[in-house]
């Protein structure tokens, strides 16, 4: 990950708008839209403002992209095995609450065979896998 989508990542994790750190950081709002597109860089001085105001040491920010390589190292070491151990819906539901509920609010069955015909039509046209039409 580039440096940019790294103070993106940041701003964004730190729930501020590019107006807010624009703000604070007493520049303008395309100036941040800039760094957060890659098109220019701050400064060394911006850079530890941006650190402080994210609340990361200023290798952090420069680093702030190792969160999402550990979930795709994760990703990449996954063990099939595992399926069978794991409630996917309730992992899952922490997240997405609606996935907890729904199969009481929606009569699943109902669209089940509708579902079932997409699928199928996706894997004799694009030659896909079962796994693959359904991803």
């Amino acid at each position: 990950m580039s440096f940019a989508n790294s103070i993106s990542q940041a701003r964004k994790k730190s729930v501020l708008s590019q107006e807010e750190v624009a703000q604070k950081l007493d520049v303008s709002r395309q100036t941040i839209s800039n760094w957060d597109l890659g098109e220019s860089v701050p400064d060394i001085y911006q850079a530890k403002k941006l650190a402080n105001l994210y609340h990361l040491s200023l290798d952090d920010l420069f680093d702030f992209d190792s969160e999402i390589n550990d979930i795709e190292k994760m990703i990449y070491s996954y063990d099939k095995r595992l399926d069978d151990k794991i409630n996917w819906t309730k992992v899952w539901s922490k997240r997405y609450p609606i996935l907890s509920k729904y199969q009481d609010e929606v009569d699943i069955f109902k669209y089940r065979a509708i579902l079932r015909k997409i699928l199928e039509n996706i894997k004799s046209v694009y030659n896909y896998s079962e796994i693959d039409a359904m991803l």
